[in-house]
């Protein structure tokens, strides 16, 4: 197996969780993110949500940052252009089939 083909392989592995594609369409809306304001978002616990944030940073997905005793996450500035468009593609089709369902609702 190929470098490349590793890595995709880790990151749709870190992608195949609901919890971690919240918390990245999150962070990938921009910004540095604590896990304080991900844990409020997602209604998740502070052990699960840091759990999940090291899955995504493991996968190159997310950095992280020391704030004094909070740890920020934002994008990975240096992922490549096809692994960003896989996570695009992948937070766009959820947010799509989301919107979908809400509409089915009303």
């Amino acid at each position: 197996m190929s470098k490349y083909d590793a890595g995709m392989q880790e990151l749709l592995t870190a992608l195949a969780d609901p919890t971690r594609r919240a918390a990245l369409a999150i962070i990938w809306s921009g910004g540095e993110h604590c896990v304080c304001d991900l844990m409020a978002a997602l209604g998740a616990t502070q052990s699960r949500v840091s759990r999940h944030m090291r899955i995504l940073r493991q996968a190159g997905i997310v950095t992280d940052r020391r704030d004094a005793q909070w740890v920020r996450y934002r994008r990975n500035p240096q992922l490549t252009g096809d692994f960003v468009a896989v996570i695009d593609a992948i937070l766009t089709a959820e947010a799509n089939a989301a919107a979908r369902v809400q509409e089915e609702t009303i």
